[in-house]
């Protein structure tokens, strides 16, 4: 019988690791409820707060510290980075430090800011009722259009800059803010939009109807919200080729450029309202409505597990289990050596349908979880990639 009680208490600890593994795990910022913002800084994680100022990680979410000195603001609504710059864009105006978030200084310009995004010299200011600012090569912030809208959302990508509104769309500049023209093809006028991410060719956008997506440089918009379950969505970021959009229902992950959504909210709460989206050091961290930080890792949350950290003798990629499957099954593979490993799945016809793994991945041997509810049946091959080594194999779905 005690044999029995120990057996069925390792059992239940093995099961407690491997559960909280699977999910997401808190990373609070002490008290502090809602974050508005992350940013990257070499070894460093800020999170911008809605009253609280700044605070920074050093060991990956494990804990955090206020780094807000000179911050006389203390909601932080927008964080970005320029060389060895950091700014914090407050409700009070926008702020600067040069020493990695130890000190802060005022920059004379607008208040009321809402959104920063940078492009090579070029940081553009987002406000409400203000319009767009710009500074160019570390210089004055200067109003460059969109007087008397809410600036929900930048980006910037070379000399196009995307703003989003709440009320009147989406409009772009295709001269670093000197002309704007509304690029609404496809979305309702009136429409509040929340986030931005451009992924190479392709402008994503998060509004409160769905995702949206521009493969024509904003010239015209397509809705790509299959499995969607939550339309009002805040954030988008990407790791590789998989997209991520936070929303007020939780966090949706696609491996197909929008073609499909999966919902990935194992371990969060019951009305997981997402305030902010970021991808740092191999893990995704979200921002939760009056529930702080919460970080999950990139392998895990894409399906991929890292069965065993033996250094195998030689790359490897073996035929999936099962096969045929419907609708999940599992793809293993070795790396021999620290490498960048790419892993994705192409249909019949050699169209790319699924990308499970593109990233850096130390020596061990891994398995990859590839879910086709969304896709047809039929042939599938999976193609991994990783320095030299390059396999291909087939499999069958069967529903």
């Amino acid at each position: 019988m005690k044999h029995l009680y120990k057996i069925l208490l390792i059992s239940f600890f093995m099961s407690k690791t491997i559960f909280s593994y699977s999910q997401w795990q808190p990373a609070p910022v002490q008290d502090i409820l809602n974050i508005d913002c992350f940013l990257e800084s070499g070894s460093n994680l800020f999170a911008g707060t809605d009253s609280n100022g700044v605070y920074e990680s050093i060991n990956n979410g494990g804990n955090w510290t206020a780094a807000n000195n000179g911050l006389t603001d203390g909601h932080v609504r927008a964080l970005g980075i320029s060389g060895n710059n950091i700014f914090a864009g407050t409700r009070g105006g926008v702020f600067i430090s040069t020493n990695n978030g130890n000190s802060w200084n005022t920059i004379n310009g607008p208040t009321n800011v809402t959104t920063i995004a940078i492009s090579g010299n070029n940081m553009f200011v987002g406000t409400y009722h203000e319009g767009v600012y710009l500074s160019a090569n570390g210089g004055a912030l200067m109003l460059v259009g969109l007087e008397n809208r809410n600036i929900m959302a930048l980006a910037a990508s070379g000399n196009n800059v995307f703003a989003g509104t709440d009320d009147y769309g989406i409009y772009l500049s295709t001269n670093s803010g000197g002309n704007w023209a509304l690029a609404n093809n496809g979305i309702t006028g009136d429409m509040d939009i929340h986030s931005f991410a451009i992924i190479s060719s392709n402008v994503f956008a998060g509004t409160e109807d769905g995702v949206f997506l521009s493969s024509d440089n904003g010239g015209s918009w397509t809705a790509v919200n299959n499995g969607l379950t939550d339309l009002y969505v805040t954030a988008i970021v990407f790791s590789g080729n998989n997209i991520f959009a936070g929303t007020r229902g939780g966090v949706f992950l696609s491996t197909n450029n929008g073609g499909s959504w999966i919902l990935k909210n194992q371990g969060l709460s019951n009305e997981p309202d997402i305030t902010a989206l970021f991808i740092y050091n191999n893990y995704i961290f979200a921002g939760l409505f009056n529930l702080s930080v919460w970080r999950r890792s990139i392998s895990e949350i894409i399906g991929i597990q890292n069965i065993s950290s033996e250094i195998p003798k030689g790359f490897g990629l073996s035929q999936n289990y099962p096969n045929p499957f419907n609708p999940t099954t599992n793809i293993k593979f070795d790396i021999s050596k620290k490498s960048f490993v790419n892993l994705v799945i192409y249909d019949l016809l050699g169209k790319e349908v699924a990308t499970l793994v593109n990233e850096n991945l130390n020596a061990g041997s891994y398995q990859a979880d590839w879910n086709a509810g969304e896709f047809p049946s039929g042939v599938y091959f999976y193609r991994l990639q990783a320095e030299d080594f390059v396999q291909t194999k087939s499999m069958v779905l069967l529903k």
